[in-house]
């Protein structure tokens, strides 16, 4: 890893998709996130799929944090990475869920492009050491 790679800003866009209220994990993360010299931006509760997809293109992120809670991840993850592959965004953006996530749905998310699923109890720093090791060079 190159001296500028090191000191490169990672940017990060903390989503919650759909009608999922809860939002204290979004926050716990975003904190985190902050506080270990990433650039967050949180989108704020109840955004539809095409928001997240338009708010992560516009702000140029470098990682997709998708909080979900509601049960709806087999529909909503798969719209958001549909949206990204369309603006051909996908390829270039770590794709990270984290919340409740069954076992049995986590393969079938993973082939849809999501890099990464953080359960609850994930403690932070494996969270934050894996968007280090993970998060797309760029140009």
């Amino acid at each position: 890893m190159s001296a500028d790679s090191e000191q490169r800003t990672i940017r990060c866009l903390i989503a919650k998709v759909g009608l999922d209220g809860h939002d204290r994990g979004a926050h716990v993360i975003a904190r985190a996130f902050r506080d270990a010299g990433f650039e967050v931006i949180y989108s704020g509760l109840h955004r539809a799929p095409d928001e997240i997809v338009q708010a992560t293109v516009q702000e140029d992120v470098d990682v997709l944090g998708i909080s979900i809670l509601s049960g709806a991840h087999n529909t909503l993850v798969p719209k958001v990475l549909a949206g990204l592959d369309e603006y051909g965004a996908l390829d270039d953006t770590l794709v990270i869920v984290g919340g409740i996530v069954p076992d049995e749905d986590r393969e079938k998310l993973t082939e849809a492009g999501v890099d990464a699923i953080f359960g609850p109890g994930t403690p932070m720093q494996e969270t934050i050491e894996f968007v280090k090791e993970n998060a797309p060079e760029r140009a």
